[in-house]
């Protein structure tokens, strides 16, 4: 039911010099599906994350903030599906930690060098006996191009996998820039949002990653949002493989840093929309733009109250042109001494309110006819500074409460 959403064409995805990928049934939750994904790195591999900043994080989120913590080098990435890890006390720590030993393992690491993620039901205890019976299959199918069966294998209630790549050229070398995300709800970011993986074989510094890491989160996944919420497990790691043979990035000055930290974003952004696009029984995809806010945090403000209001998602599902809703969710957003004079919002290229009251050119007929369509646009122009912004949202439809009433049966 995605929104002008299609699975990735795997032609189109580029292979990353240092990454691998496999997959396989692990049975976590669902019988007969792959549920259970594998990232090998190349040795001397660096990784940079932000993750959830919700007080119930996972198991796995604990586990790999401490270990970027203690360490720049990585050597896997393992992503199960269908149980979160989450609510599971000391014994869930041990299953991430277990999981890790077992991928370790396998590939001839250490366990220290593993990175684990888990998505899926909170509040149940990880089969870890299950990731450990498939992980040999996952070993079997590694390979550089499996970035769309992998994108499919961290799937949750996502109905398209996703995934993005760009491509650069540097010094004679060719740079490549792939990722991958899932997530369809639950999804309010707080410095990322739910699981995505975006690797490039650039190299770089540890202090540029780390930095290129969160500015990309900022322009990308803090952008979506479909219900509000903020998971227990969201994670955005950026992993830099260095196999392009192209001299490393040491300094933000560089002229290569914006050019790869444009492509990243790019892949970042792409996926960000996917989610929203996929949000869990979407019909209409919905871009909100912030113009003339005092500063880009006033700017989110406004946006997300527009982006989070059930009132105003559900009359987008119905194609309703309620303005009422509209004014009340700017209202709500908490921005002190708003002049509601200086405020016009468009919806799309009509004008519905001007000068905080109902343009005198609008007609109801043409406030529907913008909001059938399955894409809309709404704008809001504050009239009190220099600053904006873009979040990018979707509708409530009947299945969202479907989906979510029938999670866990």
């Amino acid at each position: 039911m995605a929104v002008n959403l299609t699975p990735p064409d795997p032609k189109s995805l580029l292979s990353v010099a240092g990454v691998e990928l496999g997959f396989a049934e692990a049975g976590i939750r669902t019988p007969g599906r792959r549920d259970l994904m594998l990232m090998r790195l190349a040795a001397g591999s660096r990784a940079a994350g932000v993750f959830t900043r919700n007080s119930f994080a996972a198991a796995p989120v604990q586990v790999c903030r401490a270990r970027l913590a203690a360490s720049e080098r990585f050597r896997a990435l393992v992503v199960n599906a269908g149980n979160a890890n989450c609510g599971t006390g000391e014994a869930g720590l041990a299953a991430a930690r277990r999981t890790c030993d077992a991928v370790a393992g396998a590939l001839g690491c250490t366990a220290a060098e593993v990175l684990p993620f888990s998505t899926g039901v909170i509040l149940e205890h990880l089969p870890v006996e299950r990731i450990e019976a498939a992980l040999p299959d996952c070993v079997a199918s590694l390979a550089p191009a499996h970035w769309a069966e992998a994108a499919a294998a961290i799937m949750t209630t996502d109905t398209v996998p996703k995934a993005a790549s760009r491509r650069l050229q540097w010094d004679g070398k060719s740079v490549a820039v792939t990722g991958m995300a899932k997530g369809v709800g639950m999804l309010q970011p707080d410095m990322a949002t739910m699981l995505a993986f975006i690797a490039t074989d650039a190299g770089m510094s540890r202090a540029l990653l780390e930095r290129l890491v969160r500015e990309v989160a900022d322009a990308s996944f803090n952008r979506v949002t479909v219900d509000g919420d903020t998971s227990t497990n969201d994670s955005f790691v950026l992993i830099a493989t260095g196999g392009s043979g192209a001299p490393e990035l040491a300094a933000r000055e560089d002229p290569r840093y914006a050019q790869l930290a444009a492509a990243v974003t790019g892949v970042a952004v792409d996926l960000a929309q996917a989610i929203a696009r996929d949000g869990e029984g979407a019909t209409k995809f919905i871009t909100v733009r912030v113009n003339g806010a005092r500063g880009e945090e006033e700017a989110v403000r406004v946006a997300k109250a527009v982006a989070h209001s059930p009132l105003v998602k559900t009359a987008f599902f119905a194609s309703d042109p309620n303005l009422g809703r509209l004014i009340m969710a700017i209202g709500n957003a908490g921005v002190a001494d708003l002049d509601i004079s200086r405020v016009d919002l468009y919806l799309g290229p009509v004008k519905v309110i001007e000068s905080g009251g109902r343009a005198a050119s609008y007609r109801e007929e043409d406030g529907a006819a913008v909001m059938k369509p399955a894409e809309i646009e709404v704008r809001i122009e504050l009239g009190r500074g220099g600053a904006s912004t873009t979040v990018w949202t979707c509708d409530f439809s009947y299945d969202y409460v479907k989906i979510n009433a029938e999670y866990r049966t």
